[in-house]
């Protein structure tokens, strides 16, 4: 899958999976940031995307640090999917 794809259907499940009615998949910019003042997830949308990530490309995240890695924003997530989907 191109990259430009993987980032539009990331931002589509993201709006789909956390259920962000008022979010449309254009409205998300790449950079940026998911958390705080960017897209406003907290916490608990945190685990609800490492759960998007394991049931939709195969990945595993253990490690809550990773996870701050990797669900910076979605140029960072699809940089990571592209690396390591199993799925």
């Amino acid at each position: 899958m191109e990259k430009e794809q993987l980032k539009q259907q990331l931002k589509q499940q993201i709006v789909q999976f956390l259920n962000l009615t008022s979010v449309k998949p254009e409205d998300i910019k790449d950079d940026e940031p998911l958390f705080g003042e960017g897209l406003g997830l907290d916490s608990i949308d945190s685990i609800e995307l490492i759960v998007l990530l394991s049931r939709e490309y195969g990945i595993t995240i253990q490690d809550p640090k990773e996870g701050r890695k990797i669900l910076v924003d979605i140029n960072t997530m699809a940089d990571y999917i592209a690396e390591h989907k199993t799925k």
